[in-house]
């Protein structure tokens, strides 16, 4: 098996793209989440509620970040500042997040693309989100997908994220849903639905469900659980418009949680052990456990 994709998303929920490879740090992988889109709460905004942000692109350079739409000029918003307002903001069950505000201008920029109130707010010095302790994962086990334990440590933190720093998906996995997609006359998806952080090749269909630790490269993880999906799957991430049930109608025949029938999954959530390093397409995936 090895790494045959890799995806770097900048913004929560504004467009992605792939890269040959990616430096991984205590957050997770470097320049992946670093920013969020609030409303005037300071609640996240995403594609879940504002399709459109998925035709908002970004880009990377040494020093900006980088926003396009299709209407107007680019952003060019700064990496770092120095003494940038805070702002107190929420994403899911994180609450009270101290994130640096980026200013009007890009507050006026992300209004007028998406048609809605928003601020842009970037992880800077006083920012910390620890992953949230839960019950450990338990691929497999005999009364469901949970055991005792703990799968946080205290130096498990992340960026903004749903639940997790990663989330994998196997090429196999989407092979066998288009298939079943076919079957029913619906068209085939793309990996980008998922917007996974690495897909893997070389497994069997849905094999990821019984791994509980990996090597991947130089870098060691444990499975934080299935990712469970949501209305982003139907949202193509290129239009940014809602293409209907699917794949989430079919996914919903055969990958319901044993534990919780109202969850979906597809694809494993993944905690990095190791905190720094570099993760490459064609890095060897080894199953530890």
């Amino acid at each position: 098996m090895h790494v045959s994709a890799l995806f770097l998303y900048p913004v929560k929920s504004l467009r992605g793209f792939a890269v040959s490879a990616a430096r991984v740090d205590a957050l997770g992988m470097v320049g992946d989440r670093r920013f969020l889109v609030i409303d005037g709460e300071g609640t996240m905004l995403t594609q879940r509620v504002a399709p459109q942000m998925a035709r908002i692109t970004t880009e990377l350079t040494a020093t900006d970040l980088l926003l396009r739409a299709q209407a107007g000029a680019p952003l060019a918003v700064p990496l770092a500042a120095t003494d940038a307002p805070l702002r107190t903001v929420a994403v899911w069950r994180s609450h009270g997040l101290l994130a640096e505000d980026c200013g009007p201008e890009a507050s006026d920029w992300l209004s007028s693309q998406l048609g809605l109130k928003a601020h842009l707010v970037r992880i800077g010095s006083a920012f910390r989100r620890p992953v949230l302790d839960r019950p450990a994962f338990a691929p497999g086990g005999a009364s469901g997908s949970l055991i005792e334990g703990r799968l946080a440590s205290a130096s498990d933190v992340f960026h903004f994220a749903d639940g997790f720093p990663f989330m994998a998906t196997t090429q196999s996995s989407l092979a066998l849903l288009n298939d079943r997609l076919a079957e029913s006359g619906a068209a085939p998806v793309p990996m980008d639905r998922f917007r996974p952080s690495f897909v893997i090749s070389g497994s069997a269909p849905f094999a990821e469900d019984g791994w509980s630790r990996l090597r991947v490269g130089e870098l060691s993880f444990r499975n934080g659980g299935p990712s469970a999906r949501c209305i982003v799957t139907t949202t193509d991430q290129l239009s940014g418009e809602r293409m209907g049930a699917e794949p989430l109608r079919t996914l919903a025949t055969f990958r319901r949680d044993p534990d919780d029938s109202t969850r979906i999954n597809f694809g494993q959530n993944l905690v990095h052990e190791t905190k720094s390093g570099t993760l490459r397409v064609g890095d060897p995936v080894e199953v530890l456990s």
